[in-house]
């Protein structure tokens, strides 16, 4: 038995190895297939450039709060995506100083689109395509014709006090949506039909919108936060939070 010993420690050992190589080959043939499926799905692709008209996927949240801190590429990734907008001058000082301001056209904001950062913006592109008119048209049958909101810039720290943290709106980093106008003229507002039962069409579509924004911006505040918005939902892209979503 001694004398086989070696022979069976080399059968073994080819064993060993040809299983290592039969591993190694499935981890290969995995990572192909799965780069070929990630090309096939930039959405899901974090190393993809964001592209606004892909569908939303894993990798659309990260790479759009990505864009919070560089409007150029911001910029860039709209001009990609055959967005329309129009970038104006930096205006204000000190804390309330904004240095990006862009417009996005074509959105159906009432009044009309406020110059808000690029990320803000491209945030509510997609809000409005991926979440707000689908959930329109399946809860409520019907289209959105118009989106209220109460503006995006507004030189204040945080609930008007004098001293503390300023607002997102003193730099036009967050928009306030306050209501719907359907094109059959229905109108729904988060003041007269958000319900926290979420009981009714009106409350189901508000709460849908609501949590739908969860992923598209840092910031997402309703009536279930506070008194301060019982009348509008507040998104920001805030590069202090991620994640709020009340």
């Amino acid at each position: 038995m001694r004398v086989k010993a070696p022979r069976i420690s080399r059968t073994i050992g080819r064993f060993k190895g040809e299983r290592r190589l039969i591993v190694l080959l499935i981890l290969v043939a995995i990572a192909l297939a799965g780069r070929g499926w990630l090309a096939e799905n930039p959405q899901h692709d974090p190393w993809a450039p964001l592209d606004l008209n892909d569908p939303p996927g894993w990798a659309t949240e990260r790479k759009l709060l990505a864009l919070r801190d560089d409007p150029q590429t911001c910029r860039d990734v709209l001009t990609r995506s055959d967005v329309a907008f129009t970038s104006l001058d930096p205006a204000g000082q000190d804390e309330c100083r904004r240095t990006d301001r862009t417009v996005l056209g074509n959105l159906p904001l009432s009044p009309a689109p406020p110059p808000t950062t690029c990320a803000v913006g491209a945030g509510v592109y997609l809000w409005l395509r991926d979440v707000a008119q689908p959930a329109a048209e399946e809860i409520l049958g019907s289209r959105i014709a118009r989106v209220e909101h109460y503006g995006a810039y507004s030189c204040r720290r945080l609930y008007g006090r004098s001293d503390g943290r300023w607002s997102e709106h003193a730099t036009g980093n967050a928009i306030d949506i306050g209501g719907f106008v359907l094109e059959d003229g229905r109108r729904v507002t988060v003041l007269g039909d958000w319900d926290d039962s979420g009981e009714g069409p009106e409350a189901r579509f508000l709460s849908q919108v609501r949590d739908g924004a969860c992923d598209l911006y840092s910031t997402v505040l309703s009536p279930e936060y506070n008194e301060a918005h019982r009348d509008h939902f507040h998104f920001d892209q805030s590069p202090r939070y991620r994640g709020v979503c009340r």
